[in-house]
């Protein structure tokens, strides 16, 4: 079997060259028939190319998120754990595809101002046991719980493209939860003065779930608006202050639906749920409310 950092690229690339026999395999090639009054003209062979008409991105999508996912697996890094590399490959291969660059961009924003708040303070954090696990380095089960929805609301666009645009504001949506819950928690502990309990505004430490504090909530705004612009003048998304403020709105609703479900349910110790699992529903919140909020005002 072979390392997954040395084997990473090798077998994206064997995908590549796989999707190509098979669809070679299922649709056979056209034949170019020779035209009246022509001689000697032989029949061209035109192949059907899975890869590059029906998923035009993928190609150059798997290409490149191999490469970078090799780089990451061979160099020091505190953001991905190397079965964390692998996983956010395989994401961004699929948000490449059918989002195109511009939609994988949005996450990538998502992913570094996210790893740049984990590590705000992060001595401070591990001093009073409230940081992140792993120094902040995220495995496959904190990439999918981020951006399992995001990768869903990509696909969906590509499957019902007259609703394409609907499924685009869900995907921004959710990553601006993400980011916006991520930014909240990190801030928060990082320099939060007060903190409360959001079911009862009780005062508790930093770190508590469920608990928010001003700086934490202003810090995840901001963050939700920076990367709905981002997306925005991407085009991912339709220009304009609407959809930026929709995906906003939809934000601030799921992470306020996240700290609910932190203080009552989660803070129970709860096995199944996870902090993973957490993020995925609240990340679903998120672009649910983004969708609806398109489907309503067209």
């Amino acid at each position: 079997i072979m390392h997954v950092p040395s084997g990473l690229f090798i077998t994206l690339l064997f995908l590549c060259a796989l999707s190509e026999v098979i669809c070679f395999l299922n649709h056979g090639a056209r034949l170019k028939v020779a035209t009246p009054g022509r001689l000697s003209t032989k029949p061209t062979l035109k192949p059907m190319s899975l890869a590059s008409s029906t998923y035009p991105h993928f190609q150059e999508a798997a290409i490149f998120n191999g490469l970078l996912g090799t780089i990451l697996s061979r160099k020091q890094q505190s953001s991905l754990t190397q079965e964390g590399i692998f996983h956010a490959t395989a994401l961004g291969t699929t948000l490449w595809t059918f989002l195109g660059v511009q939609g994988w961009l949005v996450c990538v924003f998502y992913f570094a101002v996210g790893s740049l708040a984990t590590n705000v303070k992060i001595k401070e954090k591990e001093r009073l046991g409230i940081a992140e696990k792993r120094h902040g380095a995220r495995g496959p089960e904190n990439v999918w719980g981020s951006a399992a929805t995001a990768a869903l609301c990509a696909v969906g666009s590509y499957v019902f493209p007259n609703q394409a645009r609907i499924f685009r504001l869900g995907y921004v949506a959710s990553l601006a939860s993400k980011l916006s819950d991520t930014l909240g928690s990190e801030i928060g502990k990082a320099y939060g003065k007060n903190t409360y309990l959001i079911t009862t505004l009780k005062a508790v430490p930093r770190g508590t779930e469920g608990a928010v504090s001003l700086e934490g909530t202003v810090a995840g705004i901001v963050g939700s608006l920076a990367i709905a612009a981002f997306a925005s003048a991407l085009k991912v998304i339709p220009a304009g202050s609407l959809p930026v403020l929709v995906c906003a709105v939809s934000a601030l609703v799921a992470t306020t639906a996240e700290s609910f479900i932190g203080a009552t349910l989660q803070s129970k110790q709860r096995p199944w749920l996870t902090n993973e699992m957490v993020n995925f529903i609240m990340t679903m919140i998120g672009a649910a409310t983004a969708m609806c909020c398109a489907a309503v005002v067209n």
